[in-house]
């Protein structure tokens, strides 16, 4: 599709870029001194209609919300939805994992359920337990039967979440792929690379085998998974000097501690988030095409991990410069 077609709603993305946080919001609610202060910070900001007694309280709730209606709105609006999809498919596949345990385990589930803007939870729950549907894509449908059909061979439950995880990769590469938009390939592509290395050290740290680790982790990477499976049995430490030479060895070297060179892995999810987000920075400035909307949609993302940390934060009293280093970058603000 032409790049002409996000003539219409780019205008209205640029709109919404002017209700996120500022830098110098975030630092005003950085040195609140309590929930209270931090109220009165966010009062004259989107999130003031939900400044209500239980704010903290229901914060998660709020959120999610929130997400569900942006991303309504959005796949109204956007010319191609699989553009959407990219980013709340992650939404999706958490769904199909929670719906699943309920259909095996006879468990009622449905308060895990996050709205994706697309699927409802009725429809969901429908194409779970039938393995059909008018409204799930053949994509997710085979994902669904995939899983129902290992289930009949092992009761393991942990193999939902490995499965689906696996499969959610998988489906955003193919969508990544079918749009054709290079950045947004080339992003799609550094989220598997990196959810591939921390999910590899964390396996050689719970002494994951080999066959475990070739099962869960994706193909769909621009490291091949054979490269990463030589380290089943190696120490952290091995695998850690692999990443240092791929091309990700100089973003991740800052996190790799100096004694026992090893990354950090408490650190991984903030400077993956900080990488991803300065992939899309040229979203900010650009005019044309999806990848203004992608780079809101990261942007957005964004702002509600940070404000979760500060809500959490402030609720508990942690230092201020706890926080602070733990606050994903924001740009263009």
């Amino acid at each position: 599709m032409k790049e002409t077609a996000y003539n219409q709603i780019n205008p209205l993305i640029r709109l919404k870029e002017m209700e996120l946080l500022t830098a110098s919001q975030y630092e005003q609610l950085l040195k609140a001194a309590d929930m209270e202060e931090l109220r009165d910070i966010l009062r004259n900001t989107v999130y003031g209609e939900y400044l209500k007694t239980d704010f903290e309280e229901n914060f998660e709730y709020i959120y999610s919300k929130e997400q569900g209606k942006l991303f309504e709105w959005l796949y109204q609006m956007a010319p191609e939805p699989e553009i959407i999809a990219i980013y709340t498919s992650r939404f999706t596949f958490h769904n199909l994992k929670v719906l699943t345990k309920a259909e095996v385990t006879n468990q009622h589930l449905d308060h895990l359920f996050i709205e994706d803007g697309r699927y409802s939870l009725s429809t969901m729950k429908s194409a779970v337990h039938t393995k059909i549907s008018s409204e799930l894509p053949e994509e997710l449908l085979s994902t669904i039967r995939e899983v129902f059909d290992y289930l009949q061979e092992s009761t393991l439950l942990q193999a939902i979440d490995v499965i689906y995880d696996r499969l959610f990769l998988t489906f955003q590469k193919q969508l990544a792929d079918k749009l054709g938009y290079p950045d947004i390939i080339a992003e799609v592509t550094a989220f598997i690379d990196l959810t591939n290395i921390a999910v590899m050290a964390r396996g050689i740290i719970q002494r994951q085998t080999r066959t475990f680790l070739s099962t869960i982790l994706s193909s769909s990477g621009s490291i091949a998974k054979q490269d990463h499976l030589p380290y089943a049995k190696e120490s952290l430490e091995a695998y850690t000097s692999f990443i240092l030479s791929t091309k990700y060895g100089d973003m991740l070297s800052s996190i790799v501690n100096p004694e026992t060179h090893v990354l950090d892995l408490t650190a991984f999810e903030k400077k993956k988030d900080d990488y991803l987000t300065n992939l899309f920075v040229k979203g900010r400035v650009t005019a044309f095409g999806p990848l203004p909307l992608l780079a809101y949609l990261n942007a957005k993302e964004v702002e509600w991990k940070n404000l979760r940390l500060l809500v959490v934060g402030k609720k508990n009293h942690f230092p201020t410069e706890r926080l602070k280093e733990r606050m994903r970058i924001v740009h263009g603000s």
